[in-house]
């Protein structure tokens, strides 16, 4: 009972002396380093993902409205703040870390989905026209700013917001009152600009 006498004085299990006096001590710090080194690592891993998730927000309609305002999209370019709040809503549910892979290999990023083959560059997929000059993973935080700036880059373009299909099929053409009710501002909610204009 060697090791039960040897457990009890050093007040370690029984498993980790037994290990310990099997070969372990040649482990960087011995059974307990490799404990410690596990704690390290699950601490890290925990901070790092904090620190993305606290950097993420789900913008809610108003607050979101009366930014957009404050940045100049309210009649930018024929489109209202309406559009302006309808179209991330089914972009991205107004989350400004949302990450979408699509099937033609780009990816879309942030609050607006703007996407890596056009408005953004990611490193990976091949740009084809960079309308922001900026990293796509600028986009992926609480400020939206960039993803304003960036925006309105790609709604200066010929396609405007027929750019994004979701405002196509869901904003276009359709009252977008309901979009700044209650929203306590004097932006006017529905466009000059359907799709077809």
């Amino acid at each position: 009972m060697v090791f039960a006498h040897r457990a009890q004085r050093s007040r370690m299990p029984l498993v980790l002396n037994r290990a310990f006096e099997s070969g372990a001590k040649s482990w960087p710090g011995g059974p307990m380093g490799v404990i410690m080194q596990t704690w390290v690592t699950v601490a890290v891993t925990l901070a790092t993902l904090m620190v993305a998730t606290v950097d993420a927000k789900i913008h809610k309609r108003c607050e979101l409205a009366t930014k957009l305002e404050k940045a100049g999209l309210s009649g930018f370019k024929g489109y209202s703040v309406g559009d302006w709040l309808c179209m991330p809503h089914y972009e991205s549910g107004s989350d400004t870390v949302f990450v979408d892979h699509d099937h033609d290999g780009s990816t879309g990023y942030g609050i607006f989905q703007l996407s890596s083959t056009w408005w953004c560059n990611n490193g990976i997929t091949p740009t084809q026209n960079l309308l922001s000059h900026q990293s796509c993973y600028n986009l992926l935080s609480h400020h939206i700013l960039d993803d304003i700036l960036c925006a309105r880059q790609a709604v200066s373009s010929e396609n405007g917001m027929t750019s994004w299909d979701s405002w196509t099929r869901h904003c276009s053409g359709h009252d977008l009152s309901e979009w700044l009710k209650g929203c306590n501002m004097h932006a006017k909610a529905n466009s000059k600009k359907t799709s077809n204009s």
